[in-house]
């Protein structure tokens, strides 16, 4: 199998097509006021550097990262249905870890859903524990936060 990862624009037709699954997934789970995700616009706004994972060509998923002063936040990550359980969270997951660290970033974040079983798993899995609210996150009952240290 052909894994490629490559930083990519999150406003390709590819990233673009992914990240509006990802938003029709989580759309029916959380109302508004907990939907957290950047818009493709902020991405590109606040410089988050932005991967699609490919498997033999194919777009498959896709994650970003961005860097602060004290750490780097995962954002926008998703693999698509027909492509999970194949391990390419966590490929992408190491790929931003080795990007945050190239970038003399010690410390990752994240903030998932509470109903987003898989990620969650996926990131405990990956050795992400869970904290409190960071940043400019409110305490919303249906987040989680995590982190991770490299």
């Amino acid at each position: 199998m052909r894994i490629t990862i490559h930083a990519e624009r999150p406003d390709t037709h590819d990233a673009l097509a992914l990240i509006e699954e990802l938003e029709a997934e989580l759309a029916p789970l959380y109302p508004p006021e907990s939907q957290h995700g950047y818009s493709v616009e902020k991405l590109i706004a606040q410089g988050v550097a932005f991967f699609v994972v490919r498997v033999h060509g194919e777009a498959a998923g896709c994650g970003g990262i961005q860097l602060y002063p004290d750490y780097g936040e995962l954002k926008r990550m998703y693999v698509r249905p027909a492509f999970r359980g194949m391990g390419l969270a966590q490929r992408l997951i190491d790929h931003l870890a080795a990007y945050a660290l190239a970038r003399e970033c010690r410390l990752l974040r994240l903030e998932t859903g509470t109903l987003q079983h898989a990620a969650i798993r996926c990131y405990e899995k990956a050795g992400f524990y869970q904290i409190g609210p960071f940043g400019e996150y409110p305490n919303d009952p249906l987040s989680l936060f995590y982190e991770r240290r490299l």
